[in-house]
């Protein structure tokens, strides 16, 4: 018995009524999620046109997506049936671009601009967001040629949903996993709505502070900035003005971000006072992603100090609490405070010492995090603690927890100004 192709008349509302899709299919295991995100993106309305790399006929065959989309899906630019330049005519008529799966190869040959098959040409003459779900073996996706990939690649635009954490097809658990089908259409979604940010402007803080001993040496924290510069990226991508303060970091500054560099805590407390203005008023949102220093020396070297047999003893003295002093200073609903609390303690003392916090420092939001669940990784697992609730975030990739912290914030917001 043959299945009518789903996206027929349903009662469920339809956000991508009138969407032209283009959905490019390659050659991974994980191909066999692709039909099922076919299925949703017809029910949500949108017209879907398949692109089958010719290693993707190795997993799913051509008749289960013309069954499911009512059509035969596309294998090649040169189709003599079809004629002219299909790659150009697909991506003119095409709202999105999705790649899912993704594979390792086609990351690097989308980098490198090589447009060998009809979905790399494709994306090549597109000029619509293009979302990939990228899926591969975990050492395949750590390895350097991938992420610098992935790096060219975001930093041209290409949205990326996953990979996540998770059991990949040999086995073996890490992060390689394709996202599940729900979660790309959540994105591709978001990708096509109006940005929920637009006309917000959004200040993160990221990476540490370096506080000088002497000359050549800091007293510093193991931060790699990754969740605030995340954070950063997402929200730019979202719609929003977004100023970015960095600690002494060598994370690449995300397109459309504008960057501010510092090193000491003093750094950070005067290029706040700049951005944010003298009543705070030039910022819709505040996030405090930064690991600011608690302590600095009291009086650093003005030479280097020397090396000998006899101990050091070093004075310390504490650093300002920035966000505290901003929640003081805060006389207007306006910008949203979020701070973070990394801690080694257990979970139950780590939201206790959160909301501790929350209330200290007079802030909307606190992100509560693990330090071995956070520090130097590319996943996090999180709790958000507001006044009147808390979220526990399962772990994630940054950038999927940014979008979540960036979510409580759009709504907070209200959406988009008036």
């Amino acid at each position: 018995m043959s299945e009518a192709p789903s996206g027929g008349t349903t009662a469920v509302a339809r956000r991508l009524n009138g969407r032209r899709i283009a959905l490019c299919v390659t050659g991974s295991i994980a191909a066999y999620k692709t039909p099922a995100i076919l299925r949703l993106l017809r029910k949500e309305g949108a017209d879907v046109e398949v692109v089958l790399s010719r290693s993707a006929l190795e997993f799913v065959g051509a008749a289960t997506f013309s069954g499911l989309n009512g059509k035969p899906p596309l294998l090649t630019a040169f189709d003599p049936e079809i004629g002219g330049e299909l790659h150009v005519e697909l991506a003119t008529r095409s709202d999105l671009v999705l790649i899912a799966p993704a594979t390792a190869d086609v990351l690097a040959r989308l980098a490198t601009g090589r447009a060998d098959d009809l979905g790399t040409a494709l994306v090549l003459c597109a000029r619509c967001p293009v979302l990939v779900a990228p899926a591969m073996h975990p050492n395949m996706w750590a390895s350097p040629p991938t992420q610098r990939a992935v790096r060219r690649l975001a930093d041209d635009g290409v949205r990326f949903v996953g990979p996540v954490e998770g059991e990949v097809a040999s086995g073996d658990v890490g992060l390689g996993r394709m996202e599940e089908p729900e979660a790309i259409v959540a994105q591709v979604v978001e990708a096509l709505a109006a940005p929920d940010l637009g006309g917000r402007h959004v200040v993160i803080t990221a990476g540490p502070t370096a506080e000088a001993l002497d000359p050549v040496r800091t007293l510093t924290n193991r931060s790699s900035g990754k969740m605030g510069f995340a954070i950063a990226e997402r929200a730019a991508r979202r719609g929003a003005r977004v100023t970015l303060i960095a600690g002494p970091v060598a994370l690449p500054t995300p397109p459309g971000v504008e960057r501010v560099d510092i090193e000491s805590t003093d750094d950070l407390r005067r290029a706040l006072r700049r951005v944010l203005g003298a009543d705070l008023a030039s910022a819709d949102a505040l996030v405090m992603a930064a690991a600011v220093a608690d302590y600095r020396p009291s009086a650093p070297s003005t030479t280097k100090i020397q090396r000998s047999r006899a101990p050091l003893t070093l004075e310390l003295v504490p650093n300002p609490d920035l966000l505290a002093e901003l929640g003081e200073q805060r006389t207007a609903p306006r910008p949203l405070l979020v701070g973070f609390a990394l801690e080694t303690s257990e979970p139950a003392a780590l939201v206790a010492r959160a909301r501790e916090k929350l209330v200290k420092k007079r802030v909307d939001l606190i992100v509560a995090n693990h330090a071995s669940e956070a520090l130097g990784r590319d996943d996090i697992r999180v709790v958000l603690v507001s006044a009147d609730a808390e979220e526990a975030l399962e772990a994630m990739p940054k950038a999927r927890a940014a979008d979540r912290i960036l979510d409580w914030i759009s709504r907070r917001l209200g959406g988009k100004p008036a």
